[in-house]
C-alpha cells in the first residue's frame, strides 16, 4: 500500500460475537475467541493475513492466551498484546487497536476479548498476595460507617449499591427507580438472541427477587458469563481499498481514563465506583468530536453503558451528561431511556440481561452499537437514528468501566462516505448476524484463516 495519508481516523469494519451463556465449563476461551474472530473477519470480508497487530483482552486466564486463540487463524508473526483492565478490558483492547490505526502505525488491527468465568460472585484469584481492590473495599466500609448506611452482601454489588444510595440521598429516586431500569433492560433482552437472559422481568418481578444488598435484588445485578466478542479496526484508506464504505463505522472520539484523587478523598460512594473518571472521560470524548463543554448529547441516539448493577446505570446517565445533574431518576420516570424516549439505552439488554463475560463485555457493546449505526439491528434497532438532516445520522455512545480503575468511552458514527447497498457482511455470512446467531463452522474458518495457518494447531479447535 502507498504511504499512509490519513492517520487521524479509524473505523470499525468487522464485528463478531458469541452468545453469552452461564458459566458451565462447556467452552474454553480459545474456541470462543476463534468463533468471534472468525465472524468479525467474515463480516469484514478479509482474511487474517490483513491483520497487522492484535490486542486480546481477558481477566481470568494464563499468559499468552491471546496468542493461543489467534494461532488458530494463523501464525503470521504479528504483535499480539494481552490486555487486562478489569471489567473495561475489552474496550481497552479496542482503544489500543484504534490508537495504532489513528496514529498511522498500522492499517488494520484486531481487538478480541473473551472470558470463561466461575459461577457465583467474583472472588480474588490470587490469595497469596494483596488484592489490588482492597483499598476500594476498605474505603467502602469506612464510607458506610461515616454516612450511616451500613450495607450487606458481596463487595461488588455492595459498593455499587452504596453509590445508588448516595444518589437517592442527594437527588431523589429509590429502589423502585432501579427496578424500572433493570426491568427495561430485561425487556430489551427479549429481542437479543445473544443474550444470557430473555425473561423480560417486570418491575414487580425485579422488586420481588431475592435481595443481594439493601438496594439491589438479584435481577438488578449482572450475572457471571462465558462469551467472546471481536472488532476489527482499519484506516480510511483500508476502508476504501476493500470497498467497505457501506459498513464502516467511525470511532469519532474515544478515551481511556483512570481514577482521580476524589475517588478516595471525597467521601463519595459514587466517586469510589468511577463517577468522576466517567464524567471526565466522556467530556474529553465529546471534545474530540468537536463539541463545546457539556454539548453534543442531543446528537446521541443510542447508548450501550456499563450497567453491571442497575444503580451504576442510574449514576452513569448523569456522569455521561445525558441529563442535567441530579435528573437521572427523572429520565427513568419519563421513559427517556427506552424506545420512544430521548435515548435508547442498552437495547441489547445490557450487562444485567445479556451477561457480563468481563474481557468480552466492552467489545460486545461496540458490536451492538456498530450494528445499530449500520441499521442492521433488526428488532433491537433504535428508531430515528437517521431521521435527521445530517446524512451521517446520530451518534452511538459506549461506556465501559472497571473498578480499580479504568473507563473507556467511545463515540461512534457512520462516516460521510457511508454507502447503502452493495455487498456487505450480511451477504458474506449468508445471514444478518446482528440479531441472528448461527454456529461457526470449520469451512468458515477456512475462508478467513491465514495462508500461514498450522494444521497441527487447527486440529485442536472445537467449534
Amino acid at each position: 500500500m502507498p504511504a499512509r495519508d490519513s492517520p487521524g481516523r479509524s473505523f470499525i469494519i468487522g464485528v463478531g460475537c458469541t452468545k453469552f451463556i452461564k458459566p458451565r465449563g462447556l467452552r474454553n476461551v480459545e474456541d470462543m475467541g476463534l468463533q468471534a474472530a472468525t465472524k468479525a473477519l467474515l463480516d469484514a470480508g478479509i482474511t487474517y493475513d490483513a491483520v497487522e497487530t492484535a490486542f486480546v483482552g481477558y481477566c481470568y486466564g494464563d499468559s499468552t492466551t491471546g496468542q493461543r486463540a489467534l494461532y488458530y487463524l494463523g501464525l503470521t508473526g504479528i504483535p499480539v498484546t494481552n490486555v487486562n483492565n478489569n471489567c473495561s478490558t475489552g474496550s481497552t483492547a479496542l482503544y489500543l487497536a484504534s490508537t495504532q490505526v489513528k496514529f498511522g502505525l498500522v492499517d488494520c488491527a484486531l481487538a478480541l476479548g473473551f472470558e470463561q468465568m466461575a459461577r457465583g460472585s467474583l472472588k480474588a484469584n490470587f490469595p497469596d498476595r494483596p488484592n489490588p481492590l482492597q483499598p476500594s473495599m476498605d474505603r467502602m466500609i469506612e464510607l458506610e460507617k461515616n454516612l450511616g448506611h451500613e450495607n450487606f452482601g458481596p463487595w461488588a454489588p455492595r459498593i455499587f449499591a452504596n453509590a445508588g444510595q448516595e444518589y437517592f440521598d442527594k437527588y431523589g429516586g429509590n429502589v423502585e427507580t432501579l427496578a424500572k431500569i433493570a426491568s427495561k433492560n430485561h425487556k430489551h433482552s427479549v429481542n437479543n438472541p445473544y443474550s444470557q437472559f430473555t425473561d423480560g422481568w417486570s418491575v414487580e418481578q425485579v422488586l420481588n427477587a431475592p435481595k443481594v444488598t439493601s438496594q439491589l435484588t438479584k435481577f438488578m445485578c449482572s450475572p457471571t458469563s462465558d462469551g467472546a466478542a471481536c472488532c476489527i479496526v482499519a484506516s480510511e484508506r483500508f476502508v476504501h481499498a476493500h470497498k467497505l464504505e457501506n459498513q464502516a463505522i467511525e470511532i469519532v472520539g474515544q478515551g481511556l481514563a483512570t481514577d482521580g484523587h476524589e475517588a478516595f478523598e471525597s467521601n463519595s460512594p459514587m466517586e469510589l465506583v468511577g463517577y468522576g473518571m466517567s464524567k471526565r472521560c466522556a467530556e474529553d470524548v465529546f471534545r474530540q468530536a468537536g463539541f463545546a463543554p457539556g454539548k453534543g448529547r442531543d446528537q446521541v441516539g443510542v447508548v450501550e453503558l456499563h450497567d453491571c448493577f442497575a444503580s451504576n446505570e442510574l449514576i452513569t446517565y448523569d456522569a455521561l451528561g445525558l441529563c442535567a445533574p441530579g435528573e437521572a431518576h427523572e429520565m427513568v420516570d419519563d421513559g427517556d431511556i427506552t424506545y420512544g424516549g430521548k435515548y435508547v439505552i442498552n437495547p441489547s439488554g445490557g450487562l444485567e440481561a445479556k451477561g457480563h463475560p468481563l474481557g468480552a463485555t466492552g467489545l460486545g457493546m461496540h458490536f451492538y452499537i456498530t450494528m445499530q449505526l449500520r441499521n442492521w439491528a433488526g428488532p433491537m434497532q433504535a428508531p430515528g437514528l437517521f431521521d435527521i438532516s445530517d446524512p451521517r445520522g446520530k451518534f452511538g455512545l459506549v461506556h465501559n468501566i472497571g473498578l480499580g480503575g479504568a473507563v473507556v468511552v467511545s463515540l461512534l458514527r457512520r462516516p460521510e462516505f457511508f454507502s447503502e447497498g452493495g455487498t456487505d457482511g450480511r451477504k458474506r455470512l449468508g445471514h444478518n448476524h446482528a440479531h441472528e446467531v448461527r454456529p461457526v463452522t470449520m469451512a468458515d474458518v477456512d475462508r478467513v484463516k491465514s495462508k500461514h495457518s498450522s494444521p497441527f494447531i487447527l486440529r485442536r479447535a472445537k467449534l
